[in-house]
């Protein structure tokens, strides 16, 4: 009965079935209009105005992203700054390398560069101090080889040097100081940093005696009197020139031929005797006679000499005799 008591509600209406249901189609219709309006954006018509949303035309509500959508965002935005921050960083470390890499021959160029220089800065400071500074200068000053030289007085002719860097010592005035003292025969100089100067020297050395008035003198090579005695010094031939200077031809070949004789045969020869340069005769102090004649070969007429005095030792030791090596080639021995 309930059927007809509906019907009868609904004939009382005027309502039909038809009419229901097309209410209900309406009302579905709208549901499924506002489920569109929120999950799509609102539209424009032609003329650009928005479509209203609701029924009543208000603004529909907004989709609003959820806040750990937000944080994830934040993070990876970070995440990519850091990698771009460590991607610069990784660039310009390279680019560094690469810089290094193809300006070191230029560095090492100016390394060698800035090496040189201190280098050559270096020297002329050291010989800035060796020339001007007084920490080199003269002080002492040490001959060495003297006998007959007084070495005081040679130290004395070069005072003047004291004072004087040893760099620059003027040798040409030590040269004209040392000049003076005829018994030196030559010299060497050593300059000993810091304060000292040694003089070498090497004295004439006396070869023959000549007879002077009622004394002697002693004679080098060069004819220069080294000393000058009251007697005669034993083991140094006495020479008599004659008349001839003794800067002669006379004396020069007397000279060489004494030079010439080994030291243990000079030590034998008491006089030598020449009026020319070609006539040398030597007197033994054993008592023989020696005809050298010139001076050339002398060295030759020294070896047969000797052959002949020991020839004549073995054969007849006490004969006076007289030994002629004039002729190199052909020695003789003649009795007197």
């Amino acid at each position: 009965m309930t059927d007809g008591s509906t019907v009868r509600g609904d004939e009382g209406t005027g309502s039909t079935p038809s009419t229901l249901r097309g209410r209900l189609e309406t009302v579905a219709g709208a549901s499924a209009a506002w489920r569109d309006r929120l999950t799509k954006p609102a539209s424009t018509d032609e003329t650009g105005s928005r479509a209203s949303g609701t029924l009543g035309g208000s603004e529909p509500p907004r989709i609003v992203a959820p806040d750990g959508t937000a944080a994830e965002a934040k993070a990876r935005a970070a995440a990519a700054r850091k990698q771009a921050r460590r991607a610069s960083s990784d660039r310009r470390r390279v680019e560094r390398v690469e810089v290094r890499r193809f300006t070191r021959r230029s560095r090492h160029r100016r390394a060698t560069l800035v090496s040189l220089g201190a280098v050559v800065l270096l020297l002329v400071a050291s010989v800035a101090v060796a020339v001007f500074s007084p920490l080199l200068s003269l002080q002492t000053i040490r001959v060495e080889g003297t006998e007959r030289v007084d070495a005081s007085a040679v130290r004395a002719a070069l005072d003047g040097q004291l004072g004087t860097p040893l760099a620059m010592i003027d040798f040409d005035e030590v040269t004209r100081e040392l000049a003076a003292f005829p018994l030196i025969a030559s010299y060497v100089t050593e300059t000993a940093p810091p304060h000292t100067l040694v003089v070498r020297i090497q004295e004439r050395q006396p070869v023959a005696t000549v007879a002077a008035g009622e004394g002697f003198e002693l004679v080098d090579p060069a004819g220069v009197v080294v000393q000058e005695l009251d007697a005669r010094q034993e083991g140094v031939p006495l020479v008599d020139v004659g008349e001839a200077a003794l800067d002669g031809p006379a004396y020069r070949s007397v000279a060489e031929v004494l030079l010439a004789l080994p030291v243990t045969l000079r030590s034998t020869v008491d006089t030598v005797t020449a009026s020319t340069a070609d006539d040398v005769t030597l007197q033994l102090t054993s008592g023989e006679r020696v005809v050298w004649g010139s001076a050339d070969e002398s060295a030759k007429k020294a070896q047969v000499l000797a052959g002949l005095i020991a020839d004549q030792a073995r054969r007849d030791p006490g004969a006076s005799v007289e030994y002629d090596v004039s002729a190199p080639d052909n020695g003789i021995i003649r009795t007197r």
